[in-house]
């Protein structure tokens, strides 16, 4: 080695001469991992150090760990990636010393903070904030930032549970520089716990609903509205009998029990657990007490909230139909999901109609607003829309009547919505929408598209303009295909545009499940709770059961669209698929050229798409079955055409493949078949 040369040492040997260490903090497990320089600058030995934040509490003061748990909490609440804080260290001979920590936030794939890792180091200088200050102002300070960051935290918690989740959160304990938390809300005459914080504290779990009286100190502080602070745990025996068989079980030295007073009335109670402390200075009854009051006022508006969303669903459930009605071979799921936001009922609704023939009407519409009064209206609307559509009128029909009567409410409000009426014999769809988004079909190989409505205007704003003339389009859906109709709380992330949405619901629907329940939990959770829960769904979801014949008689069905080249190519492919899987992968070629022509003719010479059936005759004799439906009720004629004619050979090369043909009338349209013997 050269006299210039100087030797290759790791990373962590240069962070050792640097007087720096690392660490890695789990936040959902609650475990910390912190090498061996990082113990050296804390101060703590091996032996000392048993994995958790807790274990650091013998040289990070209580207000030290709220500092640096703050400046975590924001980091996180910002969105921001990394954060650095300044905080004092007690070491072994009881100096204090200034040390620094530098942290990145690590992100799981949605987003929510799970790991952070950084650098520690013990700091040379004091940083400015605390520069110039004696003991008694630091202190205060630390005082302060205790407070400021538990105000922080709870600022940020809506409900109920998320206030506990603050409380009982990696950094919970150390907001309160406590070793124990209990906190409990009153309900009629009873205590109800609903935090246990601490690694003793379940032992209280048979405690979690009890009679607010004076046989245990949380109770009693509800009834007195005085806080009581105990230097010595097992002294409290002596006054709560009810306690002896805990003191034990808990191993902790002193209690603070808090009560929690908002608008002067006892909403709860809070218990701060100490180990290692026999009293309270004034200085921390009073920090403990404005603690309490904190978290008071906290509950206080989550309590609140939590109430006045319950009664904005509740009133939004009886607004909604109670049942739907059962259709043969048919799946119907529904679902509505309220928005994040308090009393702000929406006006999103969906029906399940039964109708004449058999037939039933579906339909899902939103009302403008975020009110009661756009609840009202829906209500009324939705109740129209029934009366409509159970006359029987044509969807174009029904929807025009729905605007004519929205607009001689008394209400500036329109609404929107798509209808459909679905006849589960045949599996035909006609729909109709109102300035609503387009339904979504998913075709059984998976495939989703997104069928071409052209619509009218809103409900309302169509008789106001006189144009209440909405176009119906007709779906053709084959047993196993399903459909799907949503609100745009379902589809609209901010930021993004709505084909971005409509995109995202196709991904969601195309690699989803397949039952119609399972279809309707999978789009919930996929789309609606990923957008942030701002906007309130209303998600009809509508399957053909599957018609696979059976094991001895198989059958498959494929709709083939008018405007989708690719279909006919898989369609073909389908079959020559299910061919093989049958054990009559021979006969293959006939029954694909046969489709082709059939399907061909179908999409040149009718105006809509056509749909597929190949099933197995059992005989005898035994015999492949191919159907084409489409819409038109033109009969095929076989033709001769001349030696240079461009067409006609279709039912020439059918009728010379096929055993026989036929031709059988379907309502509106005609089948065509032609049957193959299985050699």
């Amino acid at each position: 080695m050269g006299p210039a040369e100087k030797p290759d040492i790791g990373l962590e040997e240069r962070l050792r001469l640097n007087g720096m260490g690392t660490f890695d903090w789990d936040l959902t497990g609650g475990g910390l991992n912190v090498d061996a320089n990082g113990l050296d600058v804390l101060d703590l030995r091996t032996d000392e150090f048993r994995g958790t934040a807790a274990s650091l509490r013998r040289r990070i003061p209580p207000e030290e760990a709220v500092r640096i748990a703050a400046a975590v909490n924001e980091a996180i609440a910002a969105g921001t990636d990394s954060y650095g804080v300044y905080f004092q260290v007690r070491r072994r001979d009881g100096t204090m010393r200034l040390s620094h920590a530098s942290g990145r936030v690590l992100r799981d794939p949605a987003g929510r903070a799970d790991r952070v890792i950084g650098i520690l180091r013990a700091s040379p200088s004091e940083p400015a904030e605390l520069a110039g200050l004696d003991a008694v102002d630091v202190k205060r300070r630390r005082v302060a930032l205790m407070v400021q960051g538990t105000t922080e935290a709870l600022s940020r918690a809506v409900t109920v549970d998320d206030v506990v989740a603050v409380l009982s959160g990696a950094s919970g304990l150390d907001r309160f520089a406590a070793d124990g938390l209990v906190l409990g809300l009153v309900e009629g005459d009873d205590l109800k716990l609903i935090a246990l914080v601490g690694q003793s504290m379940q032992a209280l779990d048979e405690l979690k609903l009890h009679q607010i009286d004076e046989s245990l100190p949380l109770a009693e502080v509800v009834m007195t509205r005085k806080p009581r602070f105990v230097g010595s745990l097992p002294d409290l025996v002596h006054r709560f009998t009810r306690l002896r068989p805990y003191i034990d079980l808990l191993k902790l030295d002193s209690a603070a029990f808090l009560p929690l007073v908002a608008q002067d009335r006892a909403i709860g109670a809070l218990a701060l657990f100490y180990r290692g402390r026999t009293e309270f200075t004034d200085a921390d009854r009073n920090l403990c007490i404005g603690l309490s009051g904190i978290v008071a006022q906290s509950l206080q508006r989550a309590i609140l909230f939590d109430e006045e969303r319950d009664l904005a669903k509740n009133l939004q459930a009886t607004m909604l139909p109670k049942h739907i009605p059962e259709v043969a071979d048919t799946e119907i799921a529904v679902r509505y999901h309220a928005a994040w936001g308090g009393r702000e009922v929406g006006g999103d609704f969906y029906d399940v109609i039964a109708l004449p023939r058999g037939r039933i009407g579906v339909v899902v519409g939103d009302v403008q607003g975020h009110d009661t009064h756009a609840a009202a209206i829906m209500g009324q609307l939705r109740i129209a829309l029934r009366a409509f559509a159970g006359e029987g009128h044509p969807p174009a029909t029904v929807l025009s009547r729905a605007s004519r009567f929205l607009a001689e409410l008394d209400t500036e409000r329109f609404a929107t919505c798509t209808y459909a009426q679905f006849d589960p014999a045949t599996g035909i769809v006609r729909a109709v929408r109102a300035g609503h988004l387009p339904p979504l079909v998913r075709h059984v190989d998976g495939r989703v598209g997104i069928p071409r409505l052209r619509g009218g205007l809103p409900l309302g704003l169509a008789t106001e303009f006189d144009m209440e003339d909405f176009p119906e389009a007709r779906l053709d859906l084959i047993p196993g295909e399903t459909l799907v109709l949503c609100t745009d709380g379902l589809v609209e992330e901010p930021g993004l545009d709505l084909d971005a949405g409509l995109e995202a619901l196709s991904g969601a629907l195309s690699t989803g499940p397949e039952t119609a329940e399972e279809v309707a939990d999978h789009l919930s959770r996929s789309l609606w709770e990923k957008w942030g829960s701002g906007d309130d769904v209303a998600l009809l979801v509508l399957r053909r059961v599957p018609d696979p014949g059976t094991p001895q008689a198989p059958r498959i069905h494929r709709y083939v669209h008018q405007a989708d080249p690719e279909g006919l190519a898989d369609a073909r492919a389908a079959l020559r698929e299910h061919l093989a899987a049958w054990g009559l992968g021979g006969m293959a070629d006939d029954v694909e050229v046969a489709a082709g022509e059939l399907l061909g003719n179908a999409l040149v010479h009718t105006e809509g798409g056509a749909v597929l059936t190949l099933e197995v005759l059992t005989g005898p004799p035994r015999a492949v079955r191919l159907w084409v439906k489409d819409r038109s009720s033109d009969r095929p004629h076989r033709r001769s055409p001349g030696e240079t004619a461009t067409s006609g050979r279709g039912m020439v090369l059918v009728e010379a493949l096929a055993s026989r043909w036929g031709v059988e009338p379907r309502g509106e349209g005609k089948a065509v078949w032609c049957d193959f013997v299985v050699p």
